[in-house]
Order: C-alpha cells, then structure tokens, then sequence
C-alpha cells in the first residue's frame, strides 16, 4: 500500500550564500565555539554536514535518546549553525523536522573587530603571493589548529 504522506524528503545539505565573518571577540563566536565544545553536539554537527538528518535518525545512528539529540539540535540551532530545511512523517504519522548545517557558511578570524584592516591587508597579500587557494588552505590549517584542544577536552 502507498503512503499518503512523505517519510523522507530529497533534502541536501547545500551552503548557497555568502559566508559570514566571525571574529574571535565576538559574543556570537563564542557561543559557537561553546556549542561545538561538546563531544556529541560536535559529531551531530559533522553528520548534518554530510547530510540532512531527523532527531530520530541522529538518536539512532548516535545510540542516543531522542529527547537528547533535540536537546542538541536545540543548542545548535540557537548557536545559528544548523537550521530546519525541511518536514517529513514518521510511520505513525507524526511530523519530524529535517535539519541541516546552515546555508550561511561560517569563517572564523583569530582577530580582533577592531583591526579588520589589518587583517583584510594579511590575507591581500598572502593572496598575492601565493594564491587564493593557498589562503583557503592556510585558513584552514589556523582554524584546525585553534579548534582542536577545544575538541579535545
């Protein structure tokens, strides 16, 4: 027999906008960086990277409740790094919301605010001399190095 409501979507996990510039100073970047902290809301932010998840499906892949994955989907989404994308149906019928990484992408600045201009001229000429890939890559390489003991508390 068909089902009359949809229990999954094609929701994909699609960052279209412009990133946004985070600095460390700022409060919204702490807040990020706090959320992400933790072991478990760190890996649901990782699997909704890979691909758009219910709370049941994290609670399953995760062996978690399903009470405890919406409490992290809660922080996540009030830290502004996932969102609701879609809603699709459980097998009883119940409505389940579909999450995902934002559409916004995040750069985090190990700078100040106040010096943009400082650090705008860095990357200018870091990207001069060795191209713009390599500025993504040395980016890259800065925020691994300053997110990893946060991970590995």
């Amino acid at each position: 027999m068909a089902r009359l409501l949809p229990s999954r979507t094609d929701s994909s996990v699609e960052r279209e906008r412009d990133p946004s510039v985070l600095y460390v100073d700022d409060d919204r970047t702490a807040e990020m960086i706090s959320t992400l902290s933790g072991e478990t809301a760190l890996t649901i932010f990782r699997m909704l990277n890979d691909e758009a998840l219910t709370a049941s499906e994290i609670a399953d892949r995760l062996d978690l409740s399903v009470q405890n994955a919406s409490y992290h989907l809660e922080n996540l989404q009030e830290a502004e790094l996932i969102e609701v994308i879609d809603t699709c149906y459980s097998e009883k019928g119940r409505e389940m919301e579909i999450y995902a990484v934002t559409s916004e992408p995040k750069v985090l600045i190990l700078g100040t605010e106040d010096n943009p201009g400082k650090i705008r001229r860095a990357f200018t000429a870091l990207a001069g001399t060795v191209g713009i890939p390599a500025v993504a890559l040395a980016a890259w390489s800065s925020l691994s190095q300053f997110i990893r003991p946060l991970i590995e508390r």
